[in-house]
């Protein structure tokens, strides 16, 4: 059971399609996807409302999805993501709107499922051309 998000739980007995981890890594990548557009996540615990400032668009993080777990999971992210559950950009979509309607992510009137259509291809932005980054390696 995910400790610090006790709610996920009930989700996944409403749509068992995809794995604990999938919903896990979406936070951890919306996380992670502020921090490389340079913008700040709001705050709840300090009891701060997110506004414009803190959005991050369906494309957008699925993008930091993809950069993310290249850089976590590097030619296993494909492999990764299948065992969750996860087979196109549009099972982002299905996982960011179950966290909505559950009321632990927010989103703008203009957010919609179809922001995640179809993207990209999954093989394709993650196992073509793949190649491993020395950036971070001391």
């Amino acid at each position: 059971m995910s400790i610090h998000r006790p709610g996920l739980m009930e989700i996944l007995r409403r749509d068992p399609r995809y794995a604990l981890e999938a919903y896990e890594f979406v936070f951890e990548a919306l996380d992670y996807t502020h921090q490389a557009l340079g913008r700040p996540g709001a705050d709840p615990a300090a009891g701060e409302e997110p506004g414009p400032e803190h959005h991050v668009t369906g494309q957008e993080l699925v993008e930091g999805i993809r950069t993310l777990a290249l850089r976590e999971f590097g030619r296993m992210a494909r492999t990764v993501f299948r065992l969750w559950g996860v087979n196109r950009t549009d099972d982002f979509g299905e996982i960011v709107f179950n966290l909505i309607d559950a009321g632990m992510l927010n989103k703008t009137d203009a957010d919609q499922r179809t922001d995640f259509h179809d993207l990209f291809d999954l093989d394709g932005a993650l196992v073509e051309g793949f190649e491993i980054s020395l950036d971070n390696v001391e």
